[in-house]
């Protein structure tokens, strides 16, 4: 799409976005604009780019061709603290040194707003204890990490990616190996941090019906091409579901909630 960067606007906008690793090219000529303060979710199978494109996002793979930009700038001149600033990532499965505090870790969130030498201020407090709160965290803040359940840890790290108080946070598989009750209060956080913060959230998500639930914008992959984006009424179709999952859907719509959900 070849986005001028005065008309590209403000957020998260891939242009003509191409990605790989070694000789191997994973994703090719994507244009994405990320709508801003949204719960964006990324759909395909395993391989399809989806988490390559998160990367990226967050400046941590450079593009073959094509460019990401923040705010119509190239991401890519953005040195790493002004990146971190304005864009957060949480990858897959994170792990912390032994016997951590949640409080330790929340406090790692203040980097990119710290000098070298500087104190930790009143700014860096509130931020933390803001976080805390905010995923209902505070009560174990002195607890160390390999004492808590497993959506109580996914909550500790969400509140360190908080505490850098950027405005976009990329999310890759936040609900992965936990079980119904807790993927629910990870699902509920971020739809409180997008419509009570008005963050700008993208995930990597593998559940289907979580993202026809829970996402304002669906972007559906398959071997490294955008095959459909929009709202979850417009994505989560029979059609598209069998293209990018090699499955035939039966689809099912939930009047109460207005929701598509996927049985088999």
């Amino acid at each position: 799409m070849l986005v001028n960067e005065n008309e590209a606007g403000s957020g998260l906008c891939l242009d003509t976005l191409s990605l790989g690793y070694g000789s191997r090219m994973i994703v090719e000529g994507l244009d994405l604009k990320v709508p801003p303060r949204a719960f964006t979710v990324l759909l395909g199978r395993n391989g399809s780019g989806k988490s390559t494109v998160l990367r990226a996002c967050a400046g941590l793979l450079k593009p073959r061709a094509g460019s990401v930009l923040l705010d119509g700038k190239p991401l890519a001149r953005f040195t790493a603290r002004e990146s971190a600033r304005r864009i957060t990532i949480l990858p897959q499965g994170p792990v912390a040194p032994e016997g951590l505090t949640v409080s330790d870790l929340v406090r790692q969130g203040r980097y990119p707003h710290r000098g070298l030498f500087s104190r930790w201020s009143r700014a860096d407090e509130e931020a933390c204890q803001e976080a805390l709160a905010l995923t209902g965290m505070a009560d174990l803040r002195e607890q160390p990490l390999e004492d808590l359940s497993g959506g109580q840890r996914q909550r500790a790290w969400i509140a360190m990616s908080l505490a850098q108080q950027t405005d976009i946070l990329l999310l890759d598989e936040p609900t992965t190996f936990l079980d119904l009750a807790h993927q629910a209060e990870i699902m509920s956080l971020i739809t409180t941090l997008v419509k009570s913060r008005r963050k700008t959230i993208v995930a990597v998500l593998h559940d289907v019906n979580q993202a026809a639930r829970h996402a304002d914008h669906i972007v559906m992959f398959k071997a490294g091409k955008l095959v459909q984006q929009g709202p979850p009424h417009a994505t989560i179709t029979r059609e598209h579901v069998r293209l990018v999952f090699d499955i035939d859907p039966e689809i099912v719509h939930d009047a109460k909630t207005n929701a598509k959900f996927i049985l088999s």
